[in-house]
């Protein structure tokens, strides 16, 4: 997820630039008054750790999906531990380069990445506590890596001219030399609570999870269904597959797994104007937005709404004009119903508490219908039929 939304109707490939400029950019369709016109009561309230700011870096993916492996610790009985998103994003920078490498520049680069990079990070990295790598290694108070971003981009694209005809085999110290440089050395051991950890031993004896438990799903209608297929958005850099599940499935699944005790992490679109960060709702209008008038334009967020029926046509229309695009990654946490009885997910951000939800969002299941690019979550989150049509163990 890496996609930044300009105040036109662009989308520029660029959440690097992060979520203060983002911020800025979404706040256009805000209401000052919306707050007292939603009354939300929480059904379904999952344990979470506290809201994060992720910076002017494009990690949301970082930061949604480690925000969901500590509500798995919690799941698990365990105290939870705030990982180090940066971290997680390290090992990704560093996966991704050689991708680019291999590839001759021909594949996504920058901040951006999906959720499964987390899970994949950890079964082969491991983790460690955000207070010991924060990746705050030049005197900043917050991620701040467009500069980072640009040395590591340059870097990478003079090594795929091969200037010398033949590329060394120090192109990856040098990568990573500006990495420990920006974000600090990734130390061999340290200690946490009295004991001396590895990453490795880290995220196996404190983290406790089992990567194999956690699959990611979306929905395509030009894919077979119950099938794996490779999720074709410019940050799935690895070419990883997802089940491609039927669209009212997947909130079918998240209803299921939320009851369950289950969060989920959860990869989407934010261009849309009926997506306010300030307001802290997300919905799909009955109209689109460019047929609204003055006035309806500016009551979009002043309480609940009608929406439009999503149907597979729609979400699939939308993904392949690029109306959907894979912007924003977060964490899904309960459910709540508004003042008419209607529901909402319960999504915690990364954008620091300043909204009108103190860093959360209440988003319509017909959002989640339309603009869900992927979400993961443990398998057991999900009910045995459907886990049975995926042949999935």
């Amino acid at each position: 997820m890496k996609k930044l939304f300009s105040i036109g109707v662009a989308l520029l490939p660029l959440l690097a630039v992060g979520q203060d400029e983002l911020v800025k950019k979404l706040e256009k369709n805000a209401s000052d008054s919306s707050k007292s016109k939603f009354n939300f009561t929480k059904v379904i309230d999952l344990e979470c750790t506290s809201v994060k700011a992720q910076g002017s870096s494009g990690t949301c993916w970082s930061y949604s999906t480690n925000s969901f492996l500590e509500s798995e610790m919690m799941r698990m009985g365990k105290q939870p531990v705030e990982l180090a998103q940066i971290f997680s994003a390290r090992q990704v920078y560093i996966e991704k380069a050689e991708n680019y490498i291999r590839m001759h520049g021909s594949v996504s680069l920058g901040d951006g990445g999906s959720c499964h990079d987390v899970i994949n990070m950890i079964d082969k990295y491991g983790a460690m506590p955000q207070s010991l790598y924060t990746g705050l290694n030049y005197g900043t108070n917050k991620n701040k890596f467009a500069e980072m971003q640009a040395v590591l981009q340059a870097m990478l694209e003079a090594l795929v001219k091969n200037p010398n005809g033949k590329l060394t085999p120090n192109w990856k110290n040098a990568y990573e030399a500006v990495l420990d440089t920006y974000l600090g050395k990734v130390p061999k051991t340290f200690q946490w609570k009295g004991k001396a950890y590895t990453p490795r031993t880290f995220a196996d004896e404190v983290v406790g999870i089992h990567p194999k438990e956690y699959v990611e799903l979306s929905s395509f209608m030009d894919k077979p269904y119950y099938k794996k297929t490779i999720l074709m958005v410019p940050d799935n850099w690895s070419f990883d597959k997802v089940y491609n599940v039927k669209m009212k499935d997947m909130t079918d699944i998240i209803d299921y797994a939320l009851s369950k005790g289950y969060s989920v992490a959860w990869a989407t679109d934010v261009s849309e104007k009926s997506f306010s960060w300030k307001n802290g709702v997300a919905y799909v209008p009955e109209k689109e937005y460019d047929d609204m008038t003055d006035d309806e334009k500016k009551d979009i967020f002043n309480g609940p709404k009608p929406e439009r029926t999503i149907t597979p046509e729609m979400r699939q229309q939308a993904f392949d004009n690029y109306s959907t695009t894979d912007d924003h990654g977060m964490h899904i946490v309960g459910i709540a119903t508004d003042q008419n009885g209607k529901s909402y997910y319960v999504v915690k951000n990364s954008w620091g508490s300043t909204n009108d939800y103190k860093g959360y969002l209440y988003v319509t299941k017909a959002f989640v219908q339309y603009k869900t690019t992927a979400f993961l979550l443990n398998k057991n989150g999900i009910p045995d039929e459907l886990r049975a049509k995926m042949n999935m163990e």
